[in-house]
């Protein structure tokens, strides 16, 4: 089973040591961007649905 793990294991420490750790603290701030610019997009989608909901006297609430 060494033979299957060990080259999994040597790929993960070379891919980690030649990606993560070059670029450092830039995947945290892109993803932190990413999900706040998601964030604020789906408050501007909901306050619009909430107010069709409001306006809208057949649906169930």
């Amino acid at each position: 089973m060494n033979w299957l793990l060990y080259p999994i294991r040597d790929f993960l420490k070379w891919l980690f040591e030649n990606t993560l750790e070059p670029l450092g603290n830039t995947p945290n701030t892109i993803f932190f961007f990413v999900f706040l610019s998601g964030g604020i997009y789906w408050m501007f989608v909901q306050n619009k649905l909430n107010k069709k909901a409001e306006n809208d006297a057949d649906q169930i609430k």
